[in-house]
């Protein structure tokens, strides 16, 4: 377990850190967190990568853990608006992380024994969309209202052009189409701390 320290820690101040800066917007429709929270797809690849897909379980689980303590954190702090975290939110968040990790994993390791880039680029490809699709969907479309009848989303339902620009849609579809750009582009980034970090560490794990 002392040497997935490294992962689980980074894991863990990933998360805690994507929950606080989610609350502050960066533009129109993204907020600071969208920046943070896909570096948790790096933590899970590197970990995937130098110990395996067990490890990487292992590591994941630790974030999932550390999101839900925060989630439970945030239902009992009072906003502006209510608590900072609803249980739409929470549900959304849990599962769409732990889906999507889960997915990014067993993605890699399908991949794993390709190219050096691939495996990594495809995984987080796969995984931040999946993320994306779960959390942005449970937490604020319409059909979902079920899980939480007294929590009022209807400013996410508003209907306005595609990020200012496109074709008609709800907000919370453009908030969406924001987040998932960004997770793309870091995924394409991410692959040269990848790159460094497997170069250093790889040889002396083997």
């Amino acid at each position: 377990m002392q040497k997935l320290l490294p992962g689980i820690l980074a894991m863990a101040a990933t998360v805690v850190a994507s929950n606080i800066l989610v609350q502050h917007l960066f533009g129109q429709w993204l907020t600071w967190g969208a920046f943070t929270y896909p570096i948790a797809f790096l933590v899970t690849d590197l970990t995937n990568r130098l110990y395996g897909v067990q490890a990487a379980r292992k590591v994941v689980l630790v974030g999932f853990v550390t999101g839900v303590i925060c989630s439970l954190i945030g239902t009992q702090i009072m906003g502006e608006f209510g608590p900072l975290v609803t249980a739409r939110i929470a549900i959304g968040s849990g599962m769409a992380f732990l889906l999507a990790q889960l997915l990014d994993v067993a993605v890699f390791n399908r991949f794993r024994a390709g190219s050096w880039w691939r495996a990594p680029l495809v995984s987080t490809l796969v995984g931040s969309t999946v993320d994306t699709a779960l959390f942005f969907t449970i937490a604020f479309s319409a059909t979902f209202v079920f899980l939480e009848p007294g929590n009022d989303v209807s400013w996410a339902g508003e209907v306005l052009p595609l990020l200012g620009l496109g074709p008609a849609a709800p907000l919370w579809v453009s908030l969406a189409v924001a987040d998932w750009g960004v997770k793309l582009l870091l995924a394409l980034l991410a692959l040269v701390p990848f790159r460094i970090v497997v170069g250093k560490l790889g040889a002396k794990i083997a």
